[in-house]
């Protein structure tokens, strides 16, 4: 029983520290995931994971949209735009106040 008091200090200070540092921050970025998928329309010009700029033309049921790219249009799933990238080019092309 005398061991088994010693461990329970580290285990709980091992499960504060996953929930803190992985499972939080984990949920945070699905939170931002879904609402950066909800929040895409046609006319957005967003930027894919693989650095490809474009303005979306289509968004389908399906999980992918169409985007028009200075290559033509081409078909993604909405899960290769990057939020980061893609909020990056949104600030750069608004005016400042």
């Amino acid at each position: 029983m005398g061991e088994l008091g010693q461990l329970a200090g580290p285990i709980l200070l091992f499960t504060v520290f996953i929930i803190f540092f992985i499972v939080l921050p984990q949920r945070k970025k699905i939170k931002q995931e879904k609402d950066f998928d909800k929040g895409l329309k046609k006319g957005d010009r967003v930027v894919t994971k693989s650095g490809l700029h474009g303005k979306i033309l289509d968004l389908n049921a399906d999980g992918t949209c169409i985007l028009e790219t200075g290559a033509g249009k081409m078909k993604f799933e909405r899960s290769a735009l990057s939020i980061e990238m893609s909020a990056k080019l949104k600030s750069s092309v608004e005016p400042k106040k």
